[in-house]
């Protein structure tokens, strides 16, 4: 009786002991396909890269991600939350990859793992229709100039704003979409965010906004983010071999030109980043 029992029991426990050894055997890229779906958390007042459109999620985003779906055989489950929570959420484990995306700076390099760069990240200034005061870049000085929070645009503004006649007033907003508001509205005179974000509110809204050329920022590049860990290395890998396959398959110009009326020349990696 008590043999039986003493079998039964390390029965037991060697059965637990392998589900434990099995459970830390599997890194997040075996979790996730055994799940079938991909957590990915986003901004969504981000066009064209992440925006809702009559109430769908639509963007660059949405369709890049569908594709890296099909590649590891798994549905994506979006979460969405404002931009300054995006970075604490992924190191929490709220989610798997943040699609954002993030302009690749080596500070964020330092922290997190990048992917392949999907478009171009370099800023430029967005102005209302019709402003003769704001020809050039640098008429910007001593302006009202909205952007991001806790944005690599916000940092280039700053930077850039020191080596002007006269600092720019840089006012702050928790959303892109608030600063656009604000510039139809006469409340600021300009809003600093990537090329291609104002180049597609500027198309959208032809009566109302006009970019200024030439950019005022560094060449720099937007990619999708996860962590550096050992646990998400493979889950990294086969999302960079999949954006490389859609790069040269033609899926991810596609893509730009769809939503950029452009495609970009991007680097397969981004090894040294401008700032």
């Amino acid at each position: 009786m008590h043999k039986r029992l003493f079998l039964k029991a390390a029965l037991g426990a060697a059965l637990l002991f392998g589900a434990t050894l099995s459970a830390h055997a599997e890194d997040a890229l075996a979790r996730i396909k055994a799940a079938g779906t991909m957590k990915v958390g986003t901004e969504t007042a981000f066009a064209p890269f992440d925006f809702i459109d009559a109430g769908t999620h639509a963007g660059l985003n949405v369709d890049l991600f569908a594709e890296i779906g099909k590649e590891l055989g798994v549905s994506i489950e979006w979460i969405a939350l404002p931009w300054e929570g995006v970075f604490p959420g992924l190191e929490a484990g709220k989610f798997d990859m943040v699609a954002g995306p993030a302009t690749i700076t080596k500070a964020r390099m330092e922290r997190y793992r990048f992917t392949p760069p999907i478009a171009e990240a370099t800023v430029a200034v967005l102005k209302k229709a019709g402003d003769t005061s704001i020809s050039k870049p640098e008429d910007i000085a001593g302006k009202a100039i909205g952007v991001g929070k806790a944005t690599s645009q916000l940092a280039q503004l700053t930077e850039y704003s020191a080596t002007l006649s006269a600092k720019v007033d840089i006012r702050e907003y928790p959303a892109f979409t608030e600063s656009y508001a604000d510039l139809a509205a006469g409340r600021i005179a300009g809003v600093a965010n990537s090329l291609p974000n104002i180049a597609f509110v500027a198309s959208q809204r032809p009566d109302t906004f006009e970019v200024v050329l030439p950019p005022f920022g560094k060449k720099a590049y937007f990619g999708f983010i996860g962590t550096k860990d050992a646990d998400h290395a493979t889950l990294m890998d086969a999302i960079d071999a999949a954006l490389l396959k859609m790069k040269g398959d033609g899926r991810l110009a596609e893509a730009q030109k769809k939503w950029f009326g452009a495609s970009f020349d991007t680097p397969d990696a981004v090894t040294d980043p401008a700032f």
